[in-house]
């Protein structure tokens, strides 16, 4: 019931906030009477809800602007590490093997992860919704598409990833996990936030390959080539956020591809890559 409720919050996020804060608040009793919230994390959730509220009362200017979306970006990003203390996250699958040549790996549910569009959204209200920067043909977006599964035979050319067809019977948790507490937090910094704010102040395209190559930076202890592919991916995400203005469609360009690399590929890489 928890993490229905967490999902169900930040599913209705960008249309109803009120029902949206909500089942937040529901998610969160159930998450410290569960132990998923320790005093620390709970007393830091609070603390970032008494800031939205007394940001409001700021006289509106640039100087509130700036002070509002440096506290909740560096709060968004502390939530993304992991380095705030009382998140006991829930361990939902571990090392298991999707199959032979495949790394095992263990999953978790995040709660602090998936707090990060709430704070992203305090300090940007255009984070999920914005003013396209370029409208494509349909052609365009077409190739956009195949470009999820070219990324990934390239992968497979490169030495990164081998064909190994998968029917995990924890699919439904990688999806419920990979949407709502990895891709849309992922893509909420990285596209909505930062591609956005720094293409207020540079052209759309360096926006863009800054954003991704920060991206493929944060996947560092996977090696180099990880960094190399996941930075090719955010170009796509971030194609995905500056043709439509929506944050949801780079949620789900993520997601397909992450959906595609466990279904059809070694996951998370392959046992020789991995060594």
């Amino acid at each position: 019931m928890l993490w229905i409720l967490l999902a169900l919050s930040l599913l209705l996020l960008q249309w109803n906030k009120r029902l949206s804060l909500v089942s937040l608040l529901l998610a969160v009793i159930f998450a410290i009477r569960s132990g998923v919230l320790a005093w620390p994390a709970w007393s830091f959730i609070l603390l970032l809800f008494l800031a939205a509220v007394y940001s409001r009362r700021i006289p509106r200017g640039r100087y509130r602007q700036v002070m509002i979306e440096g506290v909740m970006l560096i709060s968004a990003v502390a939530l993304m590490l992991h380095v705030i203390p009382g998140f006991n996250n829930l361990r939902v699958l571990h090392l298991v093997q999707p199959g032979p040549e495949s790394m095992a790996f263990s999953m978790y549910f995040n709660f602090d992860k998936a707090l990060v569009p709430f704070v992203l959204l305090v300090g940007l209200r255009t984070l999920f919704v914005s003013e396209p920067q370029y409208r494509p043909s349909v052609w365009l977006w077409g190739l956009l598409v195949l470009a999820v599964p070219a990324l990934l035979l390239i992968a497979v050319v490169a030495g990164g990833l081998k064909f190994e067809p998968h029917q995990p019977s924890w699919l439904l948790q990688f999806m419920l996990a990979n949407i709502f507490f990895v891709s849309l937090a992922e893509e909420a910094l990285f596209r909505g936030y930062l591609q956005q704010r720094l293409g207020k102040i540079m052209p759309p395209v360096a926006a863009l390959i800054i954003s991704a190559g920060l991206f493929g930076a944060v996947h560092y202890a996977g090696g180099t080539l990880l960094m190399i592919f996941a930075t090719l991916a955010g170009v796509i995400y971030g194609l995905a956020w500056m043709w439509s203005g929506r944050l949801w469609v780079a949620v789900l360009f993520h997601f397909g591809l992450n959906l595609c690399h466990l279904l059809f590929f070694t996951y998370p890489v392959m046992l020789k890559a991995a060594g």
